[in-house]
């Protein structure tokens, strides 16, 4: 599928909190932490080894022992801290970074004051100070770094005799203390900036995945993401039906797997790269489908996207915009008939109760029939505009259908054994009533008219699903419609019968999906059957 990976929308609107959330700093603080233990098993190590042939612990080799495992507990009780998230996260990092002030100053002084260059250890703690606590308390910290140098320098001055000049090493390193803390509070500003706008463009990004993920999945057309050797890297559900080949997530496919003309095209167009649409008819499916190829050239992925446009969908869209003028010029028209073929009709029963002449009366009752026939075909044509009239009620198909056929047999003359209703008492639709004795009609009156009038002749069943979904199906025992005129017989204006106005079923078909319903074609055991499917999708 195209997207593989799916991103409701609610999961994506904090996204750029999460982007920026606590755990990020908790998990540096963390690594620092791991720095600091590291740091003072290393200076303990270096001490142990060496001993007293290294600047550390030269002046208070005792002093320096206990600073430094003293450090390293400290720094061992501060992990588990972290990790629990307790206590507040700034609490901690302040206690961490006067730890490191505290016992590194300690250190320096054991190991001779400003001439061991301990102090300048600190450089990497108010750096990594800033740059997790991305504020300004980063100069605090690098204050009271330079007063606790200085205060150890003066220190050594009072008691152990250091160098007065060595205040101005003891400066300078303060100084860059102060340096350090500015250029990390400055770069940590940039890193926030930074991270908020890449949470936004992530953000902005996958809504727009999002979207298209869900544009794509549901077009009716066919695509295809093919690389340059003919790999399908992403499809969606169009294609796989117009192909006919199912496509699994972890399986690469080739387009020659699912279609080899498809493929042929393909390569066609990778050596002449010319835009003309091509019509296809595929093998598998035995669609006709219009292909196009766009070319994709972007970061070393050389291929393109396939679309198949279903020309029957097409054609059929193209279809419903004819008929649907059709039928508003139709009934304009009709409107305009009514009134002179009223007319006519009323001028030719005067003329039958008059004085006639010889042979007058057969050309009359030509007039009358005709008049007839043209006033059923408005009818017919004023019943398509009734699907937008549409109110619903619900109805019980056991008790209405024996009350229709007797409706129906008073006004066709029929005898009643003629009619089968098999339904089951549970079979309740919601249909507009005056629709649905207009389906009713049109569908009875042809199923009359080709079966053979024997009992049984008819038969109305109705059945329900597990799911609540309905189905009636009409049958009669008279002979099946022929295969090449089944596409045809929903078509306005399309009829088999001398004197029928070719509107009915398509009349009937248009009040059904009207009222969320389907009417179909299906011969049901050699008889000739349609069937109504309330509410939808036939899935019997």
């Amino acid at each position: 599928m195209l997207y593989g990976k799916h991103l409701s929308w609610p999961a994506l609107k904090p996204l750029a909190t999460r982007a920026l959330g606590s755990s990020d700093l908790w998990r540096s603080l963390y690594f620092l932490n791991i720095y600091r233990l590291l740091l003072g098993l290393l200076l303990l190590c270096l001490v142990w080894i060496f001993g007293n042939d290294m600047v550390l612990g030269s002046r208070d080799l005792t002093l320096f022992y206990r600073v430094n495992i003293a450090y390293i507990v400290l720094t061992l009780l501060a992990l588990p801290l972290v990790r629990l998230h307790k206590p507040p996260f700034n609490l901690q990092l302040g206690i961490q970074i006067g730890t490191d002030i505290a016992c590194i100053v300690l250190l320096s002084y054991a190991s001779g004051g400003a001439s061991s260059n301990l102090a300048v250890l600190l450089l990497v703690s108010l750096a990594a100070a800033g740059l997790i606590c991305r504020g300004r308390i980063t100069l605090f910290f690098a204050a009271l770094a330079s007063i606790a140098v200085l205060l150890e320098h003066s220190y050594s001055i009072l008691t152990q005799d250091a160098s007065v000049a060595q205040y101005i090493q003891a400066g300078l390193l303060s100084a860059a203390y102060f340096a350090v803390a500015w250029v990390s509070h400055t770069l940590s500003k940039y890193a926030v900036a930074s991270e908020k706008l890449a949470a936004v463009r992530g953000v902005d990004l996958s809504y727009l995945a999002e979207a298209n993920r869900l544009v794509i999945q549901d077009m009716p057309d066919g695509v295809l993401l093919v690389d340059e050797r003919g790999l399908i890297r992403q499809s969606n559900p169009g294609a796989a039906r117009l192909l006919g080949y199912e496509f699994e997530g972890e399986r690469k496919d080739t387009l020659n797997d699912c279609a080899p003309l498809l493929d042929a095209l393909y390569g066609v167009w990778r050596q002449s790269r010319s835009n003309r649409d091509e019509i296809l008819n595929l093998p598998g499916t035995h669609c006709e489908v219009r292909v196009r190829f766009l070319p994709v050239q972007r970061e070393g992925f050389g291929g393109a996207v396939v679309i198949l446009e279903d020309m029957q969908r097409a054609q059929a869209q193209a279809q419903q915009v004819k008929l649907a003028a059709l039928g508003r010029l139709t009934a304009n028209i009709a409107h305009e008939v009514r009134n002179p073929l009223s007319s006519i009709s009323y001028a030719a029963e005067l003329l039958q109760e008059g004085e006639q002449i010889p042979g007058q009366a057969r050309l009359l009752n030509i007039i009358l029939d005709n008049a007839f026939r043209l006033n059923s075909i408005v009818l017919d044509v004023l019943q398509v505009n009734r699907r937008d009239r549409v109110q619903k009620v619900a109805f019980n198909l056991a008790e209405q259908l024996p009350y229709f056929v007797d409706n129906l047999q008073n006004t066709e003359g029929f005898t009643r054994q003629i009619f089968e209703i098999d339904v089951a008492p549970t079979c309740v639709v919601n249909f507009d009533r005056g629709h649905f004795d207009q389906v009713l009609w049109n569908l009875c009156r042809n199923a009359l008219r080709h079966c053979q009038r024997q009992p049984g002749s008819v038969k109305l069943q109705a059945k329900c699903s597990e799911e609540g979904r309905t189905v009636l199906d009409i049958c009669n025992d008279g002979a099946t419609i022929p295969i090449d005129l089944v596409q045809r017989l929903f078509e306005p204006f399309f009829t088999t019968s001398v004197g029928g106005t070719g509107l009915g079923l398509y009349i009937a078909r248009e009040l059904c999906e009207a009222n969320g319903s389907q009417l179909e074609y299906r011969p049901k055991e050699g008889r000739a059957c349609f069937r109504i499917v309330f509410g939808g999708k036939n899935e019997f």
